[in-house]
């Protein structure tokens, strides 16, 4: 994980609060988790400061900001749907959010999943959220592009990657995914980062999905490689038949072969980049294993 480009304290939340927002001044503020670019504090018993933590993630939660509330109401799934937002005051120097705080806990360290449900809501959430997208939807490299776009960087994290596995079959299961034909278009909205720690579950069953850092437009294939991150080989047609109902649902462009051929590579080039940058984040590293031991069964 990066470090901080600034140090946000649970006192210059407050101070934030009282100046902007005085009738949430009361409540009591509590350090919850550092993400990869966000830093998360409880504000009382429902709610969740969102504040950047790094410069390159100003100019994601202001995505989050924008679309976000463009998004919601057709979505499946509770989201941190900005409820308020906040400027740049005592010292710090961009925007941050006010969200709700949606219970659960990531999938990654949930102790059991109800398959079939999950499979089920996943798959529909998804395809819900995947319909056309605007010409001036945010942009991202990383997410949503043609799976070429990412060899260089696959290419690399492969030699980075630790532990014991069949590098030859990942390079053959690698060359074989950059054979699908590519996205056909219209662009549609994805998540871009939807993998099980954004993924939330109470006893079981999905309860959220949080983090649209990273929301942008392209091809769905980035997002639907979260059935092989999350889901058992069996509980894949569950997924499938779930994401093509959603999707019919919206009219949005049909669903081929050739979007999980992709998805399948985007899983293969996702597990390999854990497995070659997660070796502070336990978690995301389990993630990349089991990954990589269902794409290669």
């Amino acid at each position: 994980m990066p470090s901080a480009d600034i140090d946000v304290s649970a006192d210059l939340v407050r101070l934030l609060l009282a100046e902007q927002h005085p009738d949430l001044a009361h409540l009591p503020v509590e350090f919850m988790a550092n993400g990869w670019d966000n830093v998360m504090f409880r504000v009382g018993n429902t709610l969740l400061a969102r504040l950047p933590r790094r410069e390159p993630a100003a100019a994601l939660l202001l995505n989050e900001q924008r679309w976000l509330p463009v998004l919601a109401s057709h979505l499946q799934l509770p989201i941190p749907l900005p409820e308020r937002t906040g400027v740049p005051a005592h010292g710090y120097p961009w925007s941050w959010s006010i969200v709700p705080y949606l219970p659960g806990v990531p999938a990654t360290i949930a102790d059991r999943l109800d398959l079939a449900r999950v499979a089920a809501v996943l798959g529909g959430f998804l395809g819900s959220l995947h319909t056309p997208a605007p010409p001036d939807a945010p942009a991202n490299p990383f997410r949503g592009v043609p799976l070429a776009n990412r060899a260089e960087a696959f290419e690399s994290n492969l030699r980075l990657a630790t532990g014991s596995f069949d590098r030859d079959a990942v390079v053959q299961a690698w060359k074989s995914a950059l054979t699908a034909p590519v996205h056909p278009g219209p662009p549609v909205w994805l998540h871009g980062d939807v993998h099980p720690a954004n993924i939330l579950v109470i006893q079981g069953r999905i309860s959220g999905v949080i983090d649209f850092g990273d929301i942008t437009s392209g091809d769905p294939a980035s997002d639907l490689s979260v059935a092989w991150m999350l889901l058992p080989l069996p509980s894949h047609a569950a997924f499938r038949n779930a994401y093509r109902t959603a999707r019919n649902a919206s009219s949005a462009a049909p669903v081929d072969d050739a979007v999980w051929a992709r998805a399948r590579g985007w899983a293969l080039n996702l597990a390999i980049a854990f497995l070659a940058n997660s070796a502070d984040n336990p978690q995301i590293m389990n993630v990349g294993r089991r990954t990589l031991r269902r794409l290669l069964t």
